[in-house]
Formats: C-alpha cells, structure tokens, sequence
C-alpha cells in the first residue's frame, strides 16, 4: 500500500511538472507582449502614419526601435517601457495625433524584451542606458529639445540616462516611477523562478523582468549620488493606491530631485501601477506641458552654451 501510495503521489508530482511547464511554454510561444515588424508597421499604416523601423549594434546585442519622423516638430520624444513589455505598450501614445503635430516620436525596446535580445536580460540599469544611448546620439545634432518618457522599470533608465547624460536629455516625464531603492513589491515567486529546476521554463519574457525586479534595488542604490545632476523640468505621474511600486516613491523624488528646473509630483487619487493605460489623457497632457517646459530650458541651456563659448574665447 505505502509503495502504491508513493508512486501515486510520484505521478501526480510528475504530471503537475509537466502540466505548469507545457503551460508556461505555450504562455511563452502566444503571449509575449510584443509585435513584430511587420505587425507594427501595419498597425500605423491603417492609421495613415509613416513608422519606421530601426535596428543597431550596442553593448553586444541588437537593439529595435521605431521612429515617426516630423519635419516641423518642435521636439523629440522617446518613449522608455516598463517590464514586462515592449514598444508595443506604447502604440496609443505613437499614434496620438496631437502629439505627431508636435513632436517626432521614438520608442525602444529595452535590452531582453521585444526585439531587443528577447528573454536575454540586462540587469543592470547603467548599462541599459548606454545601450539605449545611441538614439539620443543620433538625435543630438537636431535644434529642438529631447523628452524622455518611461514608465515604470522605465523611468529608472531615464533618470540613469539623465544623470550620465545631462547634454542628451531636456525634460523627462515619469510614470508610475521606480526611483528609490527597496520601495518596490517583490513577490516571494521571484526568488523562487531562479530555481534552475524551474527558471528553465519560465516564458522568457518573465525572465527579463525577474532578473531586473532582484537587482533594481542594488542598481537604484548605485544611483544615489547622481540626483543632483538632473536639472531637467521633471513631471512625475503615479497611482495613489499603487501597490506595485509604492507612492513612498514619490517622497523619495521630492527629496532628491532638488535641481530640476521645475518638479511637478501627481499622485492620481484610487488609481494603482497601470496609469499608462487608464490615465492615457492626463499622461498625453502631461507630455504636452513638457515640451513647453523642455523648449524653455533648451533654449536657456543653449544661450548658456553659447555664452561659455564666447568666455573661452
């Protein structure tokens, strides 16, 4: 009785084991929170808009990331998601057209998601930013200032591009942002999907954010002594009831973002983590009143340049 006991429980251990990880690998082949070029390329080409996208070598993997060119923009904005996620989250934001009368409209898919080395994480928040760098590389030689707009894990690159990168960046809009280290929920399944006996069928896309979510609090602290060298203007934009990524962040922001041109802090009353989603209006404002704000210090960044030109001559 105890040997048939035993197998029965062996096989019942056997089967649950293969029936989560059949699941996972189907969760990982049909829903991976990203589309493909040419899926993308039609989704604006219904809406009459030219997308384009690019492709380029960086910190030894290759990176995408589409572009909506518009020669009479008064700005540029790049687009930087959270995890999991891809430049698809941004689709509603790239297609807003009272944005495209505006501004020319970027968005990357970060290191391990989308088509950006899928399932092949970059735990660390500087290196991410230099890999993402090159874009604002291209985009320096333009006279318009540059916005970056990151939500969530996302912000935490823009802040980190900001601060290694002050001559790149005009203004940063951050939504439902991860600023301060350890003010964030990590649930208990992510210490155990590093179990080799299970990481191996986690859906990779899960992959990137567990590596990220267990090492954002070391990597955020590695940022501690870089807030007082962002002096962008600064929109910050979190649900009120956010249990994801907790509004203590934002007490954090206030505390630490002390040069900014100008901080203007949102907590959004009953609203938890996904505000890019049910705040798209507020968010779009919010990106509106930035390029008002990133053209003002732009054009004081610029008579500053200038004007230290002239004294070294």
């Amino acid at each position: 009785m105890l040997v048939r006991a035993f197998l029965l429980f062996f096989r019942i251990i056997c089967f649950s084991y293969l029936f989560v990880a059949v699941t996972l690998f189907l969760f990982d082949a049909f829903i991976q929170f990203r589309d493909n070029d040419k899926d993308l390329l039609r989704y604006f080409s219904k809406k009459n808009i030219e997308a384009k996208i690019h492709y380029y070598q960086s910190g030894g993997r290759e990176i995408r990331y589409i572009s909506i060119d518009n020669p009479n923009a008064s700005a540029t904005v790049l687009f930087i998601h959270g995890a999991p996620s891809s430049i698809s989250y941004f689709k509603n934001y790239l297609a807003d057209s009272s944005l495209l009368k505006n501004a020319q409209l970027f968005a990357v898919d970060r290191p391990g998601y989308g088509y950006s080395g899928f399932g092949k994480p970059e735990a660390s928040i500087q290196k991410q930013a230099e890999i993402i760098r090159p874009i604002l590389d291209s985009l320096h030689h333009i006279n318009h200032p540059v916005i970056l707009v990151g939500v969530s894990y996302g912000t935490s690159v823009a802040c980190r591009l900001a601060m290694d990168h002050p001559g790149l960046v005009d203004g940063l809009v951050l939504v439902a942002p991860a600023l301060a280290p350890g003010e964030e929920k990590i649930p208990a399944i992510a210490y155990t999907i590093e179990n080799p006996l299970i990481k191996w069928m986690i859906p990779r896309m899960l992959i990137s954010a567990n590596a990220e979510k267990l090492s954002h609090r070391d990597e955020l602290t590695k940022m501690l002594g870089g807030w007082n060298k962002i002096g962008v203007p600064v929109k910050y934009l979190q649900g009120a009831e956010d249990g994801l990524v907790y509004p203590s962040n934002a007490v954090f922001a206030k505390k630490k973002l002390t040069c900014t041109a100008c901080l203007d802090v949102q907590l959004i009353p009953g609203r938890g983590h996904l505000i890019a989603f049910s705040e798209e209006k507020l968010i779009g404002n919010s990106i509106h009143e930035m390029l008002e704000l990133s053209h003002h210090f732009y054009l004081v960044k610029k008579q500053k340049e200038q004007h230290e030109l002239v004294m070294t001559y």
